[in-house]
């Protein structure tokens, strides 16, 4: 997704962290950058604000259950591995959804 206009900080970056922005897990200088492209970039903004709507739909109906601190920690890397393009093995997606 881009707005076609060129700016400091790449739609696609914005996209690809947009998640760390909503979660509040990095830098302040990093989150400004952030707000900065969101004034800028309408199409980013649009996606931020769903994002934000189905995160605080999610935690209304799921925010009472805690997440075990090891399954976050496989999300987090499966996410990585997606990220640095590496493949998922079959077996672990199998493993994890049965966890």
């Amino acid at each position: 997704m881009s707005c076609g206009e060129p700016h400091e900080t790449d739609c696609s970056e914005v996209l690809d962290h947009l998640y760390e922005f909503l979660d509040h897990e990095m830098p302040d200088s990093d989150c400004t950058k952030f707000e900065v492209h969101f004034e800028e970039c309408s199409p980013c903004l649009e996606k931020y604000g769903l994002e934000q709507a189905v995160k605080k739909l999610v935690k209304r109906c799921c925010g009472h259950d805690d997440v075990p601190s090891d399954l976050r920690a496989k999300v987090m890397g499966r996410i990585e591995l997606i990220r640095s393009g590496e493949a998922v093995p079959d077996h672990d997606i199998t493993a994890a959804t049965q966890e």
